[in-house]
């Protein structure tokens, strides 16, 4: 978005004082704003359905549009008095009704006979096999009187692309629905597009073949093709990534070459003991990724470095071997995980790993009582904390290092940009960062999106391990699965059973896992004792619970997803999640990793519910967007049979929901693409990327005359990231 030139909303011609107020409340308070609000979709003549050739498409199951004119418009009741609207549409091929059972004292409002709708739904067929459409997408491009500047009719008829804009019930109240939005923006472009200042050197447009803002500005509002359209998709796409990657550079550069670092030494007396110490050997990637921390450690620059291994793969284990090295060059550590019970894994794990080392390790989480907290404290501040392990509660302004050198980030998508800098301004000195994930994505792509970091990858899992077998079950396969379970708790392996746990429903979804706990303790397993792990037990009961599910005290372990991540019990082999359909690829991959951790072989049963498509479309009030949530769904648990590979799955998962949602731009900071998509624009990342390096390499801190428009850009954009990163 161009921020040099900010004409008020409100005195775009067609906007005024009101629709500015509703305007503003989406974030559109300026002209440019106003012109970066792109279309969602594009409405085409030439892929317009006739209402007559609706019944033969009914089978297909794939969303059509129909243009006609509102015919009638009728309230009518079902059985048990419960309100349905009618809304019947016409074109010179025939009639179709439109069924709304929602909002219907709206509806009944919203539509005037007469006046020309776009009409978008999946057809189907009702009771009496005719074609109808179950509450419809509608675009209204024509009120019954209207005289407007664009005859609408007859734009229709001649191939016209029309843009189609997200509105919500205060902005069509105010008159800004699809034609509203059209309105304002040909006003907006025709009169004030000079208003944008062209912000990338002429070079870089001609070296990657881009259209200029102006055309790209034009042609993504009203274009006169798809071709057009595209061009101007890819401009604005390029903008996106390259000011994202023009982010990581400066921060590169500041970190690698501006910055000064602490010049660790390996001493190796602590680290040799932990060596002697495991019970298993370290694989060859986990000795290739430890050399790569230890050589950047010995830099006397900050590490900076971003560890990706699969769910099972050994990344504690490598990054205890660099947080001894720090501390035996009298520094200190923390680890920061994004939940208490992760973090209190850690604890557990790396108490072992370090019994016999003389190595003071605390843990700092937000539910600690104040006695011990205030201990844990001043432990940190007086130095005596070798190893800190905590949640966000170690970024919290009271918390003193007298001597942090070293810092540990777990679950980097977790995490953004922000956390990482504010745990690293804990040191006096500046530490070295190691962030791990266990959400792994290919590494052209990790080089790019972690731009400002250098990649390590455990691509080998522990000698022994086999793969964990995977299938699809429904609920009629229940006596199946639980005698299943039977058969492997009598040769001593374990399980667990998951629920969802939904934020917004969280007390119905605790409720189902309660319900089903004592349905499997009483009815099916009284043989057996049954747990329960969820999110609203205190610490204390969580670490009580796992400890006894680890020495096989507790053989079904039924949990919420507070198991997600971290917890290791080599002994369980079962992993059951229970409406599996709910749950993301991502998440699916992590909780199967729970098991498998052992040398026998270990299985994961997603139970699904038969009907589920059936249910889906039935309750949907979109059905375009019900079919596709039923295609992802059935794509991730196709994908969770097909393969254990996390770097295929993250592939996967990266392409179901996008960037934005899969890293947690929301969450973490970072600026989320609204338009590029990581995946399917992958080499224009690359060529955004290298315009990026080069530019930063060239001129660091953006002084030349044709970088000063690139200056202002990246200042507006990333107004408030800049305290990141130092651009002048």
């Amino acid at each position: 978005m161009n921020g040099q030139s900010s004409t008020e909303i409100q005195y775009v011609k067609g906007v005024g004082p009101v629709r500015a107020a509703v305007l503003r409340t989406i974030g559109v308070d300026s002209l440019q704003k106003l012109l970066y609000y792109f279309p969602y979709d594009y409405l085409d003549r030439s892929r317009i359905t006739k209402i007559k050739e609706l019944p033969k498409l009914v089978e297909a199951g794939n969303e059509v549009t129909v243009i006609g004119s509102v015919f009638r418009t009728e309230l009518k009741y079902t059985r048990n008095r419960k309100k349905m609207f009618f809304l019947t549409i016409k074109d010179e091929t025939g009639y179709l009704a439109c069924v709304f059972y929602g909002a219907v004292e709206w509806f009944q409002k919203a539509f005037e006979v007469g006046e020309i709708l776009a009409i978008s739904s999946v057809p189907e067929l009702d009771k009496y096999n005719r074609v109808q459409f179950i509450h419809p997408e509608f675009d209204r491009l024509k009120t019954k009187d209207e005289e407007d500047e664009t005859d609408w009719n007859s734009l229709l008829h001649t191939g016209a692309i029309i843009p189609k804009y997200s509105s919500g019930e205060e902005l069509r109240n105010a008159g800004l629905d699809n034609r509203g939005f059209r309105r304002i923006l040909r006003n907006a472009i025709n009169n004030n597009i000079n208003s944008l200042t062209e912000h990338l050197p002429r070079e870089i447009l001609q070296r990657n073949t881009l259209l200029d803002i102006y055309s790209s500005i034009k042609m993504i509002h009203f274009p006169k093709s798809y071709t057009e359209r595209d061009h101007a998709l890819r401009r604005l796409k390029f903008d996106e990534l390259f000011y994202f990657e023009l982010l990581m550079a400066f921060r590169k550069r500041e970190l690698k070459g501006e910055l000064k670092g602490i010049q660790f030494k390996i001493l190796r007396s602590k680290t040799v003991k932990l060596k002697e110490s495991l019970a298993f050997e370290l694989t060859d990637a986990q000795k290739r990724v430890i050399k790569e921390i230890h050589n950047d450690m010995m830099q006397p620059v900050p590490m900076n470095r971003l560890l990706q291994g699969d769910v099972g793969s050994g990344k504690t284990i490598v990054a205890l071997f660099a947080m001894l090295t720090a501390i035996e060059n009298g520094y200190q550590c923390a680890l920061m995980a994004p939940t208490e019970i992760l973090a209190e894994q850690h604890w557990q794990s790396i108490k072992n790993f370090l019994k016999d080392i003389p190595v003071n390790i605390r843990l700092l989480v937000g539910g600690q009582k104040k006695k011990l907290r205030d201990d844990v404290l001043e432990d940190v501040r007086r130095g005596t904390a070798n190893i800190v392990i905590g949640t966000h509660a170690l970024i919290q302004e009271h918390v003193h290092f007298a001597n942090l050198g070293f810092v540990v980030i777990d679950e980097q998508h977790r995490f953004g940009v922000s956390q990482r800098a504010l745990l690293r301004e804990k040191g006096r000195q500046n530490p070295d960062v190691l962030v791990m994930t266990a959400t792994p994505i290919p590494r052209t792509l990790s080089l790019t999106v972690y731009g400002d970091l250098d990649v390590s990858v455990i691509d080998e899992l522990p000698k022994g391990r086999k793969e964990i077998r995977t299938a699809v079950r429904f609920d009629k396969d229940k006596t199946k699965i639980f005698n299943f379970v039977r058969e492997e708790v009598k040769k001593g392996r374990q399980a667990y059973v998951v629920y969802p746990l939904i934020e917004e429903s969280e007390k119905i979804d605790l409720k189902a896992a309660v319900k089903e706990f004592e349905y499997l303790s009483s009815k099916i397993f009284p043989e057996y004792t049954v747990g329960l792990l969820h999110g609203r037990l205190s610490s204390e009961e969580k670490d009580e619970l796992m400890q006894r599910f680890k020495k096989n005290e507790i053989q079904i372990l039924v949990a919420t997803t507070v198991i997600e991540v971290g917890i290791d019990v080599p002994n369980a082999t079962i992993m059951i999640i229970e409406n599996a359909e709910r749950f993301g690829l991502s998440q699916l991959h992590q909780l199967r990793g729970r098991v498998g951790r052992g040398a026998e072989q270990s299985y994961c049963i997603l139970i699904t519910d038969e009907n589920f498509t059936k249910r889906t479309l039935q309750l949907a009030t979109n059905r375009a967007k019900a079919h596709h949530e039923v295609d992802v769904t059935k794509k991730r648990l196709e994908t969770m049979v097909n393969t254990n590979d996390g770097f295929v799955i993250a592939e996967v998962d990266l392409e179901l929901r996008g960037a934005g949602d899969y890293f947690g731009t929301r969450q973490s900071g970072l600026p989320g693409f609204r338009l590029a998509n990581i995946i399917s624009d992958a080499d224009l990342l690359t060529l955004a990327r290298k315009e990026a390096f080069d530019i930063v390499e060239r001129d660091p801190h953006l002084v030349r005359s044709e970088h000063k428009n690139i200056r202002k850009e990246f200042e507006f954009v990333f107004k408030d990231l800049l305290s990141l990163v130092r651009v002048g």
